[in-house]
């Protein structure tokens, strides 16, 4: 790497640490929800512009028709665009995206990238809710700003607990998990959490620079407090089912038990991921 990259990648990151993140964050939320037609549309079609968004895959394909930049970011598709994978066996992919990484948790500690890692227990931020995950497996899936930002069901689960965590609001981004030590477990997220037929499953959605809010179907939008939220539930959801959706795009991180189901190799680091496609399948199964 040359010494001007180095250099940019290091001015990124420490403009990332100074910068206000919530002020901004919340600046940028109220400019994506204004329903202002020539705000509105100014912002969808510079953004659509920049990030090349296919509007064909949308349910509404007229990215005008929206009403604000949150509902057209947060878009439905067309029907029978993304086939849930039909094998009960099967673990599929919780969103459109790429794998950042995936794996074995060793002992609690959860790859972030080269040098870097976090602990399941500060992810979760409740020791007794992580323990389950302690040598379990994870996937790390990063949303890009062009993909679709719904999140649904990797296996179907009874919803039990979700968990609000404040937290920063660093980039998720390649050149920050590789540079901002226990990225995922600083940032602000909502933990979700299930009883399956293979026991525990975490769903957990991080937030990032400038991610407007988070909403599950249990909580709607989540309003930042500032403080742990610990909610109770007992909501079934199937697999593919929507889970949740970002106001603006981040990463969502899937955890299950140890021996209990493995990812599929073809599936390394970097790798595309389309939402309800097979990404693993069930230890037992084979």
């Amino acid at each position: 790497m040359s010494l001007t990259s180095r250099l940019k990648k290091q001015i990124f990151i420490q403009a990332q640490r100074v910068v206000p993140q919530h002020q901004l964050s919340r600046v940028v939320g109220k400019l994506a929800a204004s329903e202002h037609p020539v705000l509105k549309n100014a912002v969808i079609t510079a953004f659509k512009a920049q990030y090349d968004i296919d509007m064909s895959l949308a349910e509404q394909s007229n990215a005008l028709k929206y009403k604000s930049f949150n509902e057209f970011f947060t878009r439905s598709l067309k029907q029978g665009v993304r086939e849930i994978d039909s094998n009960p066996n099967s673990i599929v992919s919780p969103a459109d995206g790429a794998i950042s990484q995936l794996g074995k948790i060793e002992d609690g500690a959860v790859f972030q990238a080269k040098g870097q890692q976090f602990t399941v227990e500060n992810l979760i931020a409740d020791p007794q809710l992580a323990e389950p995950f302690k040598n379990g497996q994870f996937a790390t899936v990063y949303l890009s700003p062009r993909d679709y930002h719904r999140v649904h069901m990797p296996f179907a689960g009874t919803l039990t607990e979700t968990l609000y965590v404040p937290g920063e609001l660093f980039s998720v981004n390649q050149t920050t998990a590789e540079n901002i030590p226990g990225l995922f477990a600083r940032n602000e997220r909502m933990v979700c959490l299930f009883d399956t037929e293979l026991g525990r499953m975490a769903v957990v959605l991080v937030g990032a620079m400038i991610v407007a809010g988070i909403e599950t179907v249990a909580t709607g939008k989540v309003k930042p407090s500032g403080r742990l939220e610990l909610n109770q539930h007992q909501l079934f959801l199937e697999k593919g089912a929507e889970l949740g959706r970002f106001y603006l795009g981040s990463t969502a991180i899937v955890l299950f038990e140890e021996n209990k189901m493995q990812w599929d190799a073809e599936f390394k680091p970097n790798s595309v991921v389309e939402m309800g496609k097979a990404l693993g399948h069930i230890v037992s199964a084979e």
